[in-house]
């Protein structure tokens, strides 16, 4: 199929004005959905879903800006590309949002009931996806919503359902007491993720437990002295020389006179404190595990909102920080506290209600992870290893399996998936199945949910129609290809997708597993609404559009690496499109009425025709294969320099000539020139940049309908010529220098100075010869001498590029001493790099080491220094001669 230009290009880049609608056009062609049936080999990713409850950031916005350019590039590839959406249920902060909700009405959840309850959050969920598409639209991600999933959707809470009976049934899920994280403020449980550290000016309190003997003391200290109550040991180490005669005595629990054993355990460090330490089994975690190995008793003293209850004695309905301040009161009357020592230390907050987090013994839902662990760690030290990139997050995510503890999977929420296990309402006998009981009247069933961690640990198989192993789309793109999250959920969400993966699949969810890391602001601290410098990335897509947006998130850090916002980056991206925009608008101005068939490269080529095509092959080449290492940091490096600087500023510069001279053939051939390359670097850099470069290359003449589809770039060898962009090369270094020794005299270009050019050899100064009218045209000489026999003119200055040297007389320009000085420093800067590159080539290591083409490449370097302070030493001495 061949088009003529379709559109008209507005005269001013607005970002609004193109990016509006097109995303609607694509989505009507259906270009982003899979073709399963297409024979094409598969490329698939699944978004990370995004929790509905509210609208995505700019960490979304980065994440799924990278997962776009690599499933368009993918596409443009030739693959039948899956890029999933679909969104997670959130359990905790939807059921915050929706709770918060209610008690601006007057009302509560209990208020509802459960059923009234959840018809509201999926209200609420149908308000706030729509909010996320939007949003999705605006980035314009190329998502294929006809397969769009959410995590309490009937498929996949069925996989949920499986799965929890499944490891149920081999013993791998149990109900059982542990410590685990508590909000107090929503009353439930909490995963890791969910609690936010922060630091809060405390103290250690330093008390003295009597021995129960009436021999003396042991001294401990807490930061926590509400927890004492529920005291049932000390502990001191078993080779602690201090405490080797108290071991097996007893100490009285002061206030409650509770008598409680004196224990060794290794767990105690000795150079801590006194190095003893009071055993609360019912409220710390690693007291809970000394409990266990002690038989300890728990004695839990706090109820679930905080409140402190009957085992608290006469503190019993305090809320526990008003208990502390009691507690303290009394243990220094009774001379049991005698040292309060200020301490900030990091305490455990509520990510959803901002309660500090209560570490709290509970009957909860469990998994087992020891055999699920063992399983994942061996898959990664074997030959069919997830690929992590940057590599070393592999060890940060082996490190944690090899040292995770059980999971704990129940919420005590009403959104979620419920768990499918049912009480006999006489007998207490448990039930767990996929259907309720058959006399389900006699039956309660559990009122807690899953985490939501559970669910979204079967995202990449379970969107896929897992359970049914055949299913069509399940065999086709699973094992997906590539994951991409920051590295904060490495070990909430990656590990558990692995080991999930392989336990109910028998393969890895995916091959790669790209990991970025937070956003940040400009001065280098988290965005957070506390410090009000978060950025809506929609304010910045309205402001600057969607391409500028994406390119600096995308080539604005390396891999694994923090990206520190910057309002005036994306608008120095703007100025990059708005390059793009304009270069464009001319060559398009000079192709009226050109169709794609009309493009003929077959004919002669000046030096900058063969030298545009050379570097346009080389970019070709390059950003495949960095994006292919997922470098699109340097992709964007590479797009921006040959974009701005070797097609704007120079190619386009020297297209001028022919486009304007009388030479019909030189016309046709840069006209062809300046298609061919526009489409390809539109091709090359729409995984980027999307909307212009769809707008500009709908106006190219192109095969397609849509520059989505179009072929990726791939680099023509017939149209590479060396010769001819190192003699480019040359001219450009030329008309640098010239315009450099200008600019160090303030003569303007509009000034005609006469230009000699003494080549290196015959063949360098014919080569000039034959583009001659380029240095005219760029250098503006008052007559223009090329020669590679000639003495260097007297009183003029110079400059030294690779392969010749440049003169311009003197005469009323500068003073003969500040031109050596100038000299002087250029001598300073070549013995520099001639001493650099020496080192290099005498360090034995290097040369008998680095691969030969990288030895080459510097001894190469060295021959050209050296006859540039060759020909500065020779200038110097002329000079001096005057």
């Amino acid at each position: 199929m061949t088009e003529k230009l379709q559109t008209e290009m507005s005269t001013k880049y607005d970002p609004n004005a193109i990016e509006q609608g097109r995303y609607e056009w694509w989505l009507k062609g259906k270009f982003f959905e899979a073709q399963p049936e297409s024979g094409k080999e598969p490329y698939t990713i699944v978004i990370p879903p995004p929790n509905v409850t509210g609208k995505l950031h700019l960490g979304h916005a980065w994440d799924t800006t990278l997962q776009d350019i690599m499933t368009r590039m993918k596409r443009m590839q030739g693959y039948d590309t899956l890029w999933l959406p679909g969104m997670d249920h959130a359990g905790i902060a939807t059921q915050a949002k929706v709770e918060g909700k209610l008690r601006e009405e007057g009302k509560s959840r209990y208020d509802l009931g459960r059923e009234k309850f959840l018809e509201e959050a999926w209200k609420w969920k149908g308000e706030y996806a729509e909010t996320i598409r939007q949003q999705w639209s605006k980035l314009g991600l190329g998502l294929d919503y006809s397969r769009e999933r959410f995590t309490l959707d009937d498929g996949l809470s069925d996989a949920v359902k499986e799965v929890f009976i499944r490891l149920y049934e081999k013993g791998l899920i149990y109900r059982g007491e542990y410590i685990i994280n508590w909000d107090p403020a929503a009353k439930t449980a909490l995963s890791d993720i969910e609690v936010i550290h922060q630091d809060v000016q405390g103290a250690f309190y330093h008390m003295r437990y009597p021995l129960t003997d009436g021999s003396g003391g042991i001294e401990i200290a807490t930061t926590r002295p509400e927890t004492m109550l529920g005291d049932t040991a000390v502990a001191v180490h078993p080779k602690d020389e201090r405490y080797q005669h108290l071991i097996g005595k007893t100490v009285t629990l002061p206030i409650i006179g509770r008598e409680i054993p004196i224990v060794a355990d290794d767990y105690v460090d000795m150079e801590f404190g006194s190095g003893a330490v009071k055993i609360t089994p019912a409220h710390d975690p690693n007291d809970f595990e000394i409990g266990n190995r002690h038989d300890l008793p728990r004695v839990l003293v706090m109820n679930e909102d905080g409140s402190m209850n009957e085992n608290a004695g006469k503190y019993k309905g305090m809320d526990r920080f008003d208990c502390r301040k009691a507690i303290v009161k009394d243990l220094q009357e009774q001379g049991v506290l005698f040292n309060i020592e200020d301490h900030q230390h990091s305490v455990g907050h509520s990510e959803r209600s901002g309660a500090v987090v209560e570490p709290y013994l509970s009957t909860q839902w469990f998994v087992d992870m020891e055999p699920l662990a063992a399983e994942a760690v061996k898959l990664q030290k074997g030959e069919d290893e997830v690929n992590f990139v940057p590599e070393r997050f592999e060890k940060t995510y082996l490190n944690w399996m090899e040292n995770i503890r059980d999971w704990c999977i129940s919420r005590q929420l009403w959104w979620g998936h419920r768990i499918p296990a049912w009480y006999h309402n006489e007998t207490g006998e448990l039930y767990v199945g996929r259907t309720a009981p058959e006399d389900e009247e006699n039956w309660t069933q559990d009122e807690d949910v899953l985490d939501t961690w559970f669910s979204s640990a079967l995202w990449p198989f379970s969107t896929l129609g897992w359970p049914d192993t055949d299913n069509e789309e399940f065999k086709r793109y699973y094992p997906t290809d590539a994951l991409v999250t920051g590295y904060d959920i490495i070990f909430f969400w990656v590990s558990r997708m692995i080991f999930q993966a392989i336990e109910f699949t028998d393969q890895k969810p995916f091959d790669d597993v790209l990991i970025h890391g937070l956003v940040r602001a400009a001065d280098g601290r988290k965005m957070s609404k506390s410090l009000g410098n978060g950025v809506d990335p929609m304010d910045v897509i309205d402001e600057y559009g969607a391409d500028s947006l994406r390119y600096f998130l995308a080539t604005g850090s390396a891999p694994g690496q923090d990206l520190r916002f910057s309002m005036e980056k994306v608008e120095s991206v703007w100025n990059f499109a708005n390059k793009i925009w304009n270069a464009s608008r001319f060559a398009l101005m000079n192709m009226e009425g050109m169709t794609y068939d009309d493009i003929d490269l077959s004919g002669e080529k000046s030096v900058a025709d063969a030298w545009i095509l050379t570097r346009l092959n080389e970019t070709i080449d390059s950003v495949t294969k960095l994006a292919d290492k997922y470098e699109f940091g340097e992709v964007g490096r590479a797009l921006y320099n040959f974009i701005w600087d070797d097609f704007c500023d120079w190619y386009i510069e020297m297209a001028k000539l022919p486009l304007y001279g009388e030479d019909e053939a030189a016309k046709r051939m840069t006209r062809s020139v300046l298609a061919y390359v526009l489409d390809n670097t539109m091709r090359l850099l729409h995984p980027l940049m999307p909307f212009i470069t769809e707008e500009i290359w709908q106006n190219l003449p192109h095969e397609g309908e849509s520059i989505t589809t179009a072929a990726w770039p791939v680099a023509d060898a017939s149209l590479t010529d060396i010769e001819q962009a190192d003699s480019m090369k040359l001219l450009v270094d030329i008309i640098r220098a010239v315009r450099n020794i200008r600019a160090e005299v303030s003569t303007p270009l509009s000034k005609k100075v006469p230009l000699t050019i003494i080549a290196r050899d015959e063949k360098t100064a014919s080569v000039l010869q034959s583009n001659s009218a380029y240095i005219e045209r760029f250098c503006n000489p008052d007559g223009l001498t090329i020669t590679h026999d000639a003495a260097a003119p007297e009183k003029s200055m110079s400059a030294v590029v690779s392969g010749a040297e440049l003169f311009m007389p003197l005469e009323g320009l500068i003073d003969i001493a500040a031109e050596l000085t100038r000299l002087g420093k250029e001598l300073d800067k070549w013995n520099g790099e001639v001493k650099r590159v020496q080192g290099k080539l005498s360090n034995e290591r290097f040369t008998s080491k680095a691969p030969e083409a990288v030895v080459e490449e510097e001894r190469a370097k060295e021959k050209d220094y050296l006859e540039k302070r060759a020909a500065v030493e020779k200038r110097i001495e002329e000079l001096k001669n005057l």
